[in-house]
């Protein structure tokens, strides 16, 4: 995770009240921005310290985040060489507080293994519409 936030995120940080802190929790707290597609985002960044994990949540008032919004919160809080998962666990292990939530995680004792690339798709044709 990043060690300072970019500016435009930091501006949107939270100062005040029960999810408030300031720049000297480095890229932890709570932050109000506007989000690639128009709406407003509200994201929650949480330490790994004790739980061995980096955590962001990120939520819309009306709708869950789509992946343009949650590719420029990653980009935000985490560099473009390091990745970063969302995780769908066991039905059993649901946890939902909140209707619109999607989160990103990172561990940070462990690197998050990744299928070949040619499982995804062909690698030499990474634009779309380049398939013809």
């Amino acid at each position: 995770m990043r060690n300072a936030l970019p500016e435009k995120i930091e501006a949107g940080r939270l100062l005040t009240g029960p999810y408030g802190s300031d720049a000297s929790f480095g890229p932890y707290g709570c932050f109000n921005i506007q989000g690639p597609c128009g709406s407003a985002l509200v994201i929650m960044a949480t330490a790994g310290f004790d739980t061995g994990w980096e955590h962001v949540s990120v939520s819309t008032p009306r709708r869950p985040p789509n992946w343009q919004e949650m590719c420029f919160v990653k980009d935000l809080f985490w560099a473009d060489d390091e990745c970063v998962m969302q995780l769908h666990p066991p039905k059993s292990e649901y946890v939902n507080n909140h209707p619109h939530c999607l989160h990103l995680w990172k561990p940070t004792r462990a690197t998050i293994p990744r299928p070949p690339a040619i499982l995804v798709g062909n690698a030499d044709r990474r634009a779309l519409g380049t398939l013809a």
